[in-house]
């Protein structure tokens, strides 16, 4: 039977909302949305959306090394972007990010409420 398992990096705040920052499953690693907020408290930072697109990066990428992963690693990458007229700026964020050969990716827009954008991932782990 396959192990899951629930690894809960030590620089990721709690949160009181039901989900868990990652859960590993083999040598797969599924990282819960990430927006941007706080490495400490948690708390929402509201901002330009390049400034919360780059948080919520930062913040995949703390839950990815923690976990033993990386950017470089990431298999599928969902984005959720609130404002359609974003859109331009968020192709030319990610394309700083993430690499040719690109991991599958969905992008969804018109979505959200507090946040400008959120992100979540699957990776693999070696």
């Amino acid at each position: 039977m396959t192990r899951i398992e629930y690894p809960v990096p030590p620089d990721v705040s709690s949160t009181h909302l039901p989900f868990s920052p990652a859960t590993k499953v083999g040598n797969l690693l599924f990282v819960s949305g990430q927006a941007s907020t706080d490495p400490a408290s948690g708390a929402v930072i509201s901002d330009t959306f390049e400034n919360e697109f780059r948080r919520s990066i930062e913040n995949i990428r703390r839950i990815l090394r923690a976990c033993g992963s990386d950017l470089k690693q990431v298999v599928q990458v969902r984005s959720y972007v609130k404002n359609t007229s974003d859109w331009e700026q968020y192709n030319t964020l990610y394309g700083e990010y993430f690499l040719p050969p690109y991991p599958a990716r969905t992008t969804l827009t018109g979505c959200l409420g507090k946040v400008l954008y959120e992100i979540d991932v699957i990776a693999v782990v070696e």
